[in-house]
């Protein structure tokens, strides 16, 4: 896709608004926004997916689980999207009612990450289910999400990158969101590819074409590792808020990345955990 955009840019910059692209579904009396299918149907797929490998020999939860962690892992999105959001990069959101107001933006992946952990915990414990197993599967189904939030950030022109030189990257975009008019990297989509495309076919792969499914931790581990990498570069690229700026000229990485590393470490130890232990038997749940 970035070669294309190239060869309508040559050493201008490529101008965001000449791409026709639309915030959403436009119904008259209410605009479906890109964003909110995005999250929609990530998570669809995923069900779609989960609902596959539960199929699989050695699934540690039957179909009636998944639907309990359908709904559960929803609200972990949302609700955990928009505390971290606020608790990681806003603070001050927590003293206002912009707080609610998600159709304004504003979601931390890390946030979202805890908020699904805590709805896996809780349906596991609900139904003595294998925790660290279960994360594995979850795992393998949060890259689609992934993949069409970001391309649904692109699609609204905001959470734009960095100032970028178009005669070095010829796909430099000057967004319309941006006051400054600067050209800048297109960024989601460096998202979109490392953190949703890469990671889906490598966790797919690795659930599909590997044993790693029997060693419990193994799949939740290198997800985390690989999430939390690719987003540590995807910041070096990344335009930072603008209230805190003043993190990255101070120490010369973006609140994203001081968040990525403990991310690698806890899934560096889960790896070794992984590893270390013997392959599950392989006895499914589903038939429970």
């Amino acid at each position: 896709m970035l070669s294309l955009l190239a060869a309508t840019g040559a050493a201008e910059p490529i101008q965001w608004a000449n791409l026709g692209l639309t915030p959403g579904i436009d119904l008259g009396f209410f605009t479906l926004r890109w964003y909110s299918l995005a999250y929609l149907g990530g998570i669809v797929l995923a069900f779609w997916h989960l609902s596959k490998m539960l199929k699989s020999h050695g699934a540690p939860m039957a179909q009636r689980h998944s639907d309990d962690l359908f709904f559960y892992c929803t609200l972990g999105i949302i609700l955990g999207g928009r505390f971290g959001y606020a608790l990681f990069y806003k603070p001050e959101l927590f003293t206002s009612l912009e707080l609610f107001k998600l159709w304004t933006g504003g979601m931390s992946f890390h946030g979202g990450v805890l908020g699904v952990l805590l709805a896996i915990t809780w349906v596991t414990r609900r139904n003595n289910l294998n925790w660290l197993r279960v994360c594995d599967y979850i795992a393998v189904g949060v890259p689609f999400g992934m993949l069409f939030g970001r391309l649904a950030n692109f699609v609204n022109g905001e959470l734009y990158g960095r100032p970028a030189d178009p005669a070095d990257v010829p796909w430099a975009m000057v967004f319309p969101s941006d006051t400054l008019g600067l050209a800048r990297h297109p960024s989601q989509l460096y998202q979109a590819g490392l953190e949703g495309l890469a990671m889906m076919v490598i966790m797919l792969a690795l659930f599909w074409f590997t044993k790693a499914r029997y060693r419990p931790g193994l799949l939740v581990g290198i997800f985390t590792i690989g999430i939390a990498a690719a987003r540590f570069i995807n910041e070096f690229f990344r335009e930072p808020d603008a209230h805190l700026a003043h993190r990255v000229a101070e120490t010369g990485l973006s609140q994203g990345q001081w968040l990525t590393i403990p991310m690698i470490g806890v899934g560096l130890i889960v790896v070794a955990y992984a590893l270390m232990r013997k392959p599950a038997t392989g006895s499914s749940a589903a038939a429970t």
